[in-house]
């Protein structure tokens, strides 16, 4: 078993564990508050705001979405951490600071399984590979020929160092043979402002967050990172296909909780969670 699967499978050992009491009567009897560790804009906070939205509706209670980003996403986590497990305070997260930050960091102030509660997946966020209309390039393969030309010249934005953005175009760049510049942001809503404005030639974003801009000429797409093309967006080529085989890469967000958050709260969000995105 690898490190990672083990880790998922220890969650869920943890999500089976909560403790069993019955609180579901009288939860929720006050506002709930959704920490995004992220700055507002980007992915994790559409998704939040969405599902948010839906809590509210379907809980009969005010939901209050807090952007606490910082350190890519440990901030908030300890904002988390810290709470009691009550169920009025909860957090939409990704991969990034849930699995991938345990693998870049020496030391974490939590343990991503064991100092949290996993409440519901909600997404998965392909990522899309943009750039500033002033670079003179119009495809992936294009994109690469310069970037061997120039080596170290051309810059991305990420929404920070670890995110998956930046392992998005560290992949990328190692599958492609290139070499480029991180420039690292504090969320996906300045990465975005990056390029928008010429202070990078690239970066890699969640699709919400940076479609507009496409569709208004703002910034060109290149190719999005799934194994397959998106049925919603037929045209746009993946990079795979584009020029670099075998590439694949994406993020996703899920909802969680501080430790030991009662089983039946748990259960309760998990359901209309999943009903808020069914619809």
């Amino acid at each position: 078993m690898t490190r990672t699967s083990g880790m998922l499978a220890l969650a869920l050992a943890a999500l089976c564990a909560c403790p069993a009491v019955v609180l579901s009567q009288a939860y929720p009897s006050k506002p709930i508050r959704v920490i995004v560790p992220f700055p507002a804009g980007g992915g994790v906070d559409y998704i939040g705001r969405i599902v948010g939205k839906g809590l509210s509706e379907r809980l009969g209670q005010q939901v209050l979405v807090d952007n606490r980003p910082g350190a890519n996403a440990i901030v908030g986590l300890e904002v988390l951490k810290a709470a009691q497990p009550d169920g009025y305070t909860i957090a939409a997260a990704s991969a990034g600071p849930l699995a991938v930050n345990p693998f870049i960091y020496a030391k974490l102030p939590h343990d991503t399984v064991r100092d949290f509660t996993y409440i519901a997946n909600m997404c998965s966020f392909p990522l899309l590979l943009v750039s500033h209309p002033s670079l003179p390039v119009k495809n992936v393969k294009e994109l690469i020929a310069l970037a061997r030309a120039k080596p170290n010249e051309i810059a991305y934005s990420s929404p920070g160092a670890g995110n998956t953005g930046h392992l998005a175009a560290a992949l990328f760049d190692s599958m492609a043979k290139v070499k480029t510049v991180h420039v690292p942001y504090k969320g996906t809503a300045p990465a975005v402002i990056a390029v928008l404005s010429g202070e990078t030639m690239l970066t890699w974003s969640s699709i919400p967050a940076i479609l507009p801009h496409v569709r208004s000429g703002r910034v060109r797409a290149l190719g999005v990172g799934n194994a397959k093309r998106i049925p919603s967006l037929p045209d746009f080529p993946t990079i795979a296909e584009a020029g670099v085989p075998g590439f694949e890469s994406y993020a996703w967000g899920g909802m969680i909780g501080p430790a030991n958050m009662p089983r039946d709260i748990v259960l309760r969000l998990s359901k209309e969670i999943i009903a808020t995105l069914s619809q």
